[in-house]
């Protein structure tokens, strides 16, 4: 099976595995493993962060930023269709009775007119206390939703000023962030550089079997540390797991670069095929999202599932395909003859 899901199916090599047997480990409730504190320092120093928080799950990262930011009644600013809005259960409002003020985008990407558009008008006829107060603006880079889709740098830095004359804490959620750098050459350092919090994550491209970081400050990090511990994330001998993170940040951020080529030969591939449309312009790092004509694309994803290819449905016409390090160029290939093979038996015959 070609499996183009996520790049979270990945299994973990034999060289991880081999760090993940031999990891030192202590008990990281008490922040005396070994392995998790050499992990957070790590990563607070490729962000050029004072430190950073491990956590099992990228979406427990993201809470546990909000919630350091953010007080019960308060409002966060943040794409519409952002991995905390569509992919995280509501928990924002479930787990810190924090409001979600959706801002309009071009494919994940909004503007700094779009920050000022979303405050509240200031004005002697107009009660303070009738709104809730703005507390935060989040960021995704890459952007899920918008196809793996790249913030230019520039953007970022206009975004970030923006939200800084507002008043708000500013969060990245950076789940993919290696991408960002693997594509465009800017460092994660560069991207995080304007943000308070920074979420990254180890199973999304890089190949570790769980987890992700939170850094910031040293403030924040400690305040993000109480949540961690109320959300439930409170882990004993994680080193094991901390150490198949290392590895990964360490030895695997270089290949991404094979994964966003064989996205862009994918994308190239399939968009030769009758009834299947992508626009290749989109196609900026590891996933392809792409239209279906001729079948449901529910069905379109059972007929490629029979023929040796998984892949999500996403609504509508769309359909996502991510590329991982578990994928070869053979794997590319394979898919797209078995995606054509599919898509030819639904188009209309010509009766000429």
């Amino acid at each position: 099976m070609i499996d183009l899901r996520s790049d979270t199916v990945t299994r973990p090599s034999k060289a991880m595995r081999e760090a993940m047997a031999t990891a030192p480990v202590g008990d990281d409730v008490y922040r005396d493993d070994p392995s998790v504190l050499a992990l957070e320092t790590r990563v607070a120093q490729i962000l050029g962060k004072d430190d950073a928080v491990f956590v099992p799950t990228g979406t427990m990262s993201n809470q546990i930023a909000i919630r350091t930011h953010c007080e019960p009644g308060d409002l966060a600013l943040m794409e519409a269709n952002s991995h905390v809005v569509n992919n995280e259960a509501g928990a924002a409002a479930a787990l810190s009775g924090v409001t979600v003020k959706p801002l309009p985008s071009a494919r994940g990407i909004f503007s700094a007119a779009e920050v000022d558009e979303a405050m509240p008008v200031v004005h002697e006829y107009v009660p303070r206390h009738l709104t809730s107060p703005r507390a935060l603006l989040c960021v995704e880079n890459t952007h899920n939703a918008g196809g793996g889709a790249l913030w230019p740098l520039e953007d970022i830095k206009a975004v970030c000023a923006a939200g800084r004359g507002c008043g708000l804490a500013l969060h990245l959620d950076g789940a993919r962030l290696w991408h960002a750098t693997a594509a465009s050459g800017v460092s994660e350092r560069e991207y995080a550089a304007g943000f308070d919090t920074v979420n990254v994550c180890f199973s999304k491209g890089l190949g570790a079997p769980v987890g992700s970081a939170l850094a910031g400050s040293y403030e924040l990090v400690a305040r993000a540390r109480r949540f961690k511990q109320q959300f439930g994330g409170g882990m004993r001998q994680a080193g094991v797991l901390a150490a198949a993170a290392l590895h990964a940040v360490d030895y695997h951020r270089g290949d991404l670069v094979h994964d966003i080529r064989r996205a862009r030969a994918l994308a190239e591939g399939i968009a030769e095929l009758p009834g299947i449309a992508v626009a290749l312009e989109t196609v900026q790092t590891n996933i392809v999202r792409f239209h279906v004509t001729g079948l449901p694309t529910a069905s379109f994803a059972r007929e490629c599932f029979r023929e040796g290819v998984h892949m999500l449905p996403t609504g509508g016409a769309s359909v996502r395909a991510v590329v991982h390090r578990d994928l070869s160029d053979d794997c590319i290939e394979e898919a797209c003859e078995a995606m054509g093979r599919v898509s030819r038996r639904h188009q209309p015959s010509d009766r000429r």
